[in-house]
C-alpha cells in the first residue's frame, strides 16, 4: 500500500476525506477533514468513529448503519447519512465510502468522503429541517443529492409535510443559491392569469393592463422556480407549461419578442399525478418532464421519533420559549395521528403555549381533540393505564421473541433509525441475537 500516493490523491479533494484500513484506522487524512473535527487525528492510531462520533466502537454498535461494514459485505461503494460531532457541534453529513483495491482486486482500504448537509440540523437551529428518524434521513440524502444537480424535482406528499421548506433547501444548497427563488401558486389560476403571472404582459395587452409587467419566469432568471400544487394546473394550460420547459423560451402576453428563460424547475403536489395521468387529467409528457427526480415527503405519523423534537423546536422559537412540555403532554402529542402533519403540530404547540397558565404545558392545555384521543387510549387499556414506556417495552419484547432476520428491517418497519432501536433495546434490557 503506497500511502504517499493515497495522501496525494485525497489532498486533491476540496471535501473532508480520509483513507481507512480494514480495521477502521485512519492511515491518511486531508486538511479539510482535520479542520472539520475538534478531535485530533493521529495517523495509524485514530479510528474513524472515535473522531466523527466520539465513540469507542463502530457506528453499527450504536444504532447507525456503518458504511465500511456495508462495503465489506457487498464489495461496492456505499453511502449513509450520519450525525457527526464536528468543530461546530452536531451536524448531518452525507458520507460516501469507496473500497480501494490492489492489482489483484483485493480490498486494501477505503476512501471516506464527507459532505455537510447544511440545510438540516441536529441541534434545533432556526430555519433548518429538523429530525433524526430513518424516514427523515432517507429524505435528507435525496434532497442533498438532488440539490447539486439541475434535474427537475417533484416533491410528493400530504399537505403539511413541509414541501416548501424542502424546495427552499434544494435551492439554497445549489449553485443557484445567490439567485432568486420564486414560488408560483398553481391553485386557482385561470388561463389569462396563468400566462400573465408566468410570462408577464405588455401595456394594453388586455383590459386593465395599464403598464407592462415582468412575469415570474423572467424575475427568476438564473434562479429557481417552484410550482406549488402543480397538480392543480388545468389541462389546457399544461401545454404552455410543457412548451416552456422544453424550449426554455416564452413570450409576454401581448408581446411579439421571444425571450429566453434560465431557471431550475421544482414542483410539488399532494395529488397522485400518475392517477391523474391515467384519468386524462394530467399530461403524461408533462409528468415525465417534471418528475425527473421524485422525492416522497414522509408523513409526520411515520416519523414518530421526530415528533417530540419538532414540538420542542416550535416551542423554542415561539414567543413562549420560556415554557416547557410535561412528559405526559409530549406522550399525548406523540400518540396523536397528525392528519395535518408538521403544520398541524406547529398549530398545536402554539395553541397549547397560549392556553397554558403555567410554565409547564400539560395534557389539559392541549386542544380538546388531542386530549380526547389520549383519554380514549387510557380507557381502552382498562382502569390501570400502562405507561408508554411499558407498552413500548412489551411490544419490542414480543417482536424479538420471534427472532426476526434483520434488526435493520425491524427498525425500518417501526420508522426508527437502527441507532435508536438499539438504544431502546439496551434501555429495556432486550437481547436480540445470541
Amino acid at each position: 500500500m503506497n500511502t504517499s500516493v493515497i495522501q496525494s490523491t485525497i489532498n486533491a479533494f476540496d471535501k473532508p476525506v480520509i483513507f481507512l484500513d480494514l480495521d477502521y484506522t485512519i492511515q491518511a487524512v486531508n486538511d479539510s477533514y482535520r479542520e472539520l473535527y475538534s478531535k485530533k487525528v493521529k495517523i495509524g492510531q485514530s479510528k474513524c468513529y472515535e473522531v466523527s462520533h466520539s465513540n469507542s466502537e463502530p457506528c453499527d454498535k450504536h444504532g447507525e448503519a456503518c458504511p465500511l461494514k456495508l462495503c465489506l459485505e457487498n464489495g461496492k461503494s456505499n453511502s449513509v447519512v450520519h450525525i457527526h460531532h464536528t468543530e461546530h457541534g452536531k451536524q448531518f453529513c452525507d458520507i460516501v465510502m469507496k473500497p480501494v483495491k490492489d492489482d489483484d482486486g483485493l480490498v486494501i482500504g477505503f476512501l471516506e468522503i464527507i459532505e455537510d448537509i447544511s440545510f438540516a440540523s441536529a441541534n434545533m437551529q432556526k430555519d433548518k429541517m429538523i429530525g433524526e428518524s430513518h424516514e427523515f434521513r432517507k429524505m435528507l440524502k435525496q434532497v442533498h443529492r438532488a440539490a447539486n444537480s439541475e434535474i427537475a424535482v417533484l416533491l410528493q406528499g400530504q399537505t403539511g409535510t413541509g414541501k416548501e421548506l424542502v424546495a427552499q433547501a434544494l435551492h439554497y444548497d445549489s449553485s443557484r443559491k445567490d439567485k432568486p427563488f420564486v414560488i408560483i401558486e398553481c391553485t386557482g389560476l385561470n388561463e389569462t392569469l396563468f400566462e400573465s403571472e408566468l410570462f408577464g404582459h405588455e401595456k394594453g395587452a388586455f383590459t386593465g393592463a395599464t403598464h407592462a409587467k415582468k412575469g415570474l419566469i423572467e424575475v427568476a432568471n438564473g434562479g429557481t422556480v417552484f410550482f406549488d400544487e402543480i397538480g392543480d394546473v388545468p389541462l389546457n394550460m399544461q401545454v404552455k407549461l410543457l412548451r416552456l420547459l422544453e424550449t426554455r423560451t416564452f413570450r409576454a402576453v401581448g408581446g411579439l419578442k421571444q425571450k429566453k428563460a434560465d431557471f431550475r424547475f421544482l414542483s410539488a403536489t399532494h395529488k397522485n399525478l400518475k392517477q391523474l395521468v391515467q384519468t386524462g387529467n394530467f399530461r403524461e409528457d408533462l409528468y415525465y418532464r417534471i418528475a425527473g427526480f421524485p422525492i416522497h415527503l414522509p408523513t409526520l405519523n411515520s416519523r414518530k421519533e421526530d415528533i417530540a423534537l419538532l414540538a420542542n423546536y416550535f416551542l423554542k422559537y415561539s414567543e413562549f420559549n420560556h415554557k416547557k412540555f410535561s412528559s405526559k403532554a409530549l406522550s399525548a402529542i406523540q400518540n396523536y395521528s397528525f392528519p395535518g402533519n408538521i403544520r398541524e403540530l406547529k398549530n398545536i404547540v402554539e395553541q397549547a403555549s397560549l392556553l397554558s397558565d403555567e410554565d409547564i404545558i400539560d395534557v389539559s392545555d392541549l386542544p380538546d381533540y388531542i386530549f380526547e384521543s389520549f383519554n380514549e387510549i387510557s380507557k381502552a387499556s382498562g382502569t390501570r393505564l400502562d405507561t408508554l414506556e411499558q407498552v413500548e417495552c412489551n411490544y419490542l419484547k414480543q417482536i424479538f421473541k420471534n427472532k426476526p432476520d434483520s434488526i435493520e428491517n425491524v427498525a425500518e418497519q417501526l420508522g426508527l433509525s437502527v441507532r435508536t432501536l438499539y438504544r431502546k433495546l439496551s434501555k429495556y434490557g432486550i437481547k436480540t441475537y445470541s
